[in-house]
């Protein structure tokens, strides 16, 4: 039976890897719009964050929801992290079923169905899970049900601030949580401590939030109130990175902490609010000073101009289905004229200024060459949202060869 690989065409299961090593993308071998993974870039930014980790000391659970490409976190894996970041159950089991044995999964654990689903997976001995833990109600829903399978759940505690989303505001909520886990020591052990910066905007508050979090876990540790040796304190999104690495290094705990730190968007970066926040790191980060480089966008969407209606406007056969759109609008990057030598970079005063679900409206001038069938390459703003669209994309070499596929399991 065919199956349509969106942006690929119609492709026998059995035969879609075997097919798409025999393609190239300037000899118009793929049906566009797709989506693009580029090959080098990619293993710059695998190695540059492994370095980054590194220096500092620390680990690298690296967020999954970003891309779900069970492949990717292969990679990543590869690289050195020490396991892998999920939001959900359901990304869980999905992950579980591709290979991953240890998931940090950065949310609350709430519904009998999730926690059925995660209970199913702790059969498998070989199986490390942590959820997060903000309440003592969410911690009395999670007692009884794991006491009754003969389980424990680990967990961390999540840190929260005023007007974020979830996690403990304060020290009566502290208390009461850990008032909550004494009483189910029997099917819960508290593992460690958790945050995450991303929902503060400046650097100064974000600051604040970390040292918060350090002196938690300073208490937590003199109370030896953790299952775990050592315990676990975990942070980082990934556009402040640098700022967790460098407070929760300075607390210098030793061995008796592993700190984890969980960026998703680093592998693929993109041209939008990650880039601002690797060019902030580049200034005022000195490991990443001597590093000399900086993470590279290595996703873009291809797309044909399927018209040019107007002398300053082409429509692009991509909308909203295609590529994100809410933390900006794509950026033209490259421009191919099927049966030239190679792509070359489109002229800065290219914009989208408009997108529909299945066009985009590129602002040109009355000058500018550009024809029907032309192809446009597009760097891309929000990889989550991207990487969301498509069920299929493909990984390119610098000559454009599709040299794999990378499936994700939204």
């Amino acid at each position: 039976m065919a199956e349509l690989n969106k942006g690929l065409g119609y492709v026998a299961a059995g035969d879609a890897l075997a097919a798409a090593r025999q393609w190239n993308i300037l000899r118009e071998d793929v049906s566009l719009p797709c989506a693009v993974l580029y090959e080098d870039r990619l293993g710059h930014n695998l190695e540059w964050m492994r370095q980054f980790i590194a220096a500092y000391g620390l680990k690298l659970a690296p967020h999954g929801k970003t891309t779900m490409a069970p492949k990717l976190f292969a990679m990543q894996l590869a690289g050195g992290a020490w396991g892998i970041t999920l939001a959900t159950a359901h990304q869980t089991a999905v992950a579980y079923a591709h290979g991953i044995r240890r998931v940090l999964m950065a949310n609350q654990l709430v519904g009998r169905e999730n926690m059925a689903i995660v209970s199913r997976l702790l059969d498998d001995p070989a199986f490390e899970f942590y959820c997060l833990v903000d309440s003592a109600e969410g911690v009395e829903q999670l007692g009884p049900f794991f006491r009754h399978h003969g389980q424990r759940l680990r967990v961390l505690l999540e840190l929260g601030v005023t007007g974020g989303r979830t996690g403990v505001r304060d020290e009566a909520q502290l208390e009461s949580v850990l008032t909550a886990l004494d009483q189910w020591r029997d099917a819960i052990d508290l593992c460690g401590v958790e945050m995450y910066e991303g929902v503060l905007e400046n650097e100064a508050s974000i600051r604040a939030f970390l040292q918060r979090a350090v002196s938690v876990m300073q208490r937590l540790l003199s109370e030896s109130r953790f299952r775990r040796n050592p315990a676990l304190l975990s942070g980082a999104g990934s556009a402040w990175y640098d700022v967790v690495a460098e407070e929760f290094s300075a607390a210098k705990f030793g061995d008796t902490v592993e700190i984890i730190l969980r960026p998703g968007c680093y592998l693929t970066h993109d041209v939008g609010a990650y880039r601002a926040a690797q060019s902030r790191i580049s200034v005022h980060n000195p490991v990443a000073q001597r590093m000399h480089s900086g993470l590279l966008p290595a996703l873009q969407v291809w797309a044909y101009v399927q018209s040019r209606p107007e002398p300053q406007r082409a429509i692009i056969a991509m909308g909203k289905r295609d590529a994100a759109f809410d933390s900006g609008l794509p950026m033209p990057a490259l421009h191919f004229r099927p049966g030239s030598a190679a792509p070359t970079e489109a002229p800065t005063n290219w914009t989208v200024t408009k997108m529909m679900d299945q066009h985009a409206y590129m602002q040109i001038t009355e000058q500018d060459d550009v024809c029907v069938g032309d192809v446009i390459g597009f760097d891309i703003s929000h990889p989550c949202l991207t990487f969301d669209k498509w069920r299929t994309m493909l990984i390119v070499n610098a000559s454009y060869d599709v040299i794999d596929l990378i499936e994700t399991f939204f």
